[in-house]
């Protein structure tokens, strides 16, 4: 009974920070395109802040595991400093009540939400470190943010700079710039270390934790190139990463509820092979467009529609191939079942004995599939003898 009232008051309480901060983006929002503000740097963390709110809600109230609570209070967090942004920078800011005491609210509150997320990869999947040997990496995230919070409290690090027509309301000290710049490194740190646990977690966990893990480091190896991607190809990559780092939460919820958790080893090699084959597509493309217009001089539309069709016709031969050599290295099971399944299929082409082909088909469906119950049903008779 007990259990079960705290279950419901996690929930409760998950379900209510869930609510503040939709109900705190969503004034932000108004806030900010009421007075002239447009859609840009004030509005970007909106879907960033509103993924890790909703994923950490559902992970909270669903399991309890302290990474759903980390993540919900970084989203509510960052959906408050996003409100407190957009009054403070609004146009007519010498108009509104208090701008200045916001605007410092939004300065100090902002530290806090990077080392929160930097925990990420030493806390999961399970919510706690690999072992009590790591917990003073958690103690140097916490330190770290309440450090920022402190020197952005009492001096001027970051108040001028995101609100120049105002006057920073708590100026105790000179600006600590250093002191800011220096804790502010101890959160890559944090990330780093807790990539490293990763690493020695995987290597100690079972198939299922694994699996967690997996779906962990391939969101975040996907957000990591299009971010990269992103910032060298456009002047503006706020829109793409707006929807890449969302993927984060999102697998980290996959991966913590369970929800086709088996996949991700499928998801792994289809991505590097059609990675891999659209490098190798694009390579032939422009050498077969140098070749016919650079050694052949064809500077034609037909040369280039030639070496078109030529790489479309590679594609499927390509993949398959290449789909093949990534299985074996990177998802064992499928390409294990697909060579007993082959293997089966040689071996009936000489069966005759209806016994030998259906005990033969028991065993490869068993280590295939690895069903809980199989039965093979004859035409003409019954069912065959459960296995």
């Amino acid at each position: 009974m007990t259990t079960l009232a705290a279950r419901r008051r996690a929930r409760s309480l998950a379900g209510t920070l869930l609510g503040l901060t939709v109900m705190l983006l969503t004034a932000g929002l108004v806030i900010g395109l009421t007075g002239g503000e447009a859609w840009g740097a004030l509005f970007g963390f909106i879907p960033v802040s509103l993924a890790f709110a909703l994923v950490g809600a559902l992970v909270a109230a669903q399991t309890g595991n302290n990474l759903g609570w980390l993540f919900l209070a970084a989203g509510t967090v960052s959906a408050a400093s996003v409100t407190a942004n957009a009054y403070a920078a609004r146009a007519t800011t010498a108009e509104l009540p208090g701008s200045a005491w916001v605007g410092w609210a939004f300065t100090v509150t902002l530290g806090i939400v990077a080392p929160l997320l930097f925990l990420t990869p030493l806390l999961f999947p399970d919510g706690r470190p690999p072992s009590p040997r790591w917990r003073p990496v958690v103690w140097a995230a916490v330190i770290a943010g309440l450090a920022e919070m402190a020197c952005s409290a009492i001096s001027d690090v970051n108040f001028s700079s995101n609100f120049p027509r105002l006057r920073d309301p708590v100026t105790v000290v000179a600006p600590l710039g250093a002191a800011y710049n220096l804790v502010t490194l101890l959160g890559p740190l944090v990330f780093l270390v807790g990539a490293v646990s990763m690493v020695v977690r995987f290597r100690r966990s079972g198939q299922e934790e694994r699996l967690q893990l997996k779906w962990f480091m391939y969101a975040s190896a996907v957000s990591a190139v299009g971010i990269f991607a992103a910032s060298e190809l456009t002047s503006n990559p706020l829109p793409e990463v707006e929807i890449i780092v969302p993927l984060i939460p999102a697998a980290v919820g996959i991966a913590i509820l369970k929800y086709r958790l088996y996949e991700i080893d499928r998801l792994i090699s289809r991505t590097l092979s059609y990675v891999v084959v659209t490098g190798l597509l694009i390579g032939v493309y422009a050498g077969l467009v140098i070749l016919a217009t650079q050694v052949f001089r064809a500077r034609t539309p037909v040369a280039v529609a030639a070496s078109t069709l030529a790489a479309a016709a590679l594609f499927s031969p390509l993949r398959r191939r290449v789909q093949r050599v990534v299985d074996r290295r990177f998802n064992r099971v499928r390409y294990d079942a697909d060579q007993t399944v082959a293997a089966l299929a040689t071996r009936l082409r000489d069966a005759v004995d209806l016994d030998t082909v259906r005990t033969d088909l028991l065993t490869v469906v068993n280590s295939a599939v690895e069903p809980a119950h199989i039965s093979v049903w004859i035409a003409g008779g019954g069912p065959g003898p459960p296995s």
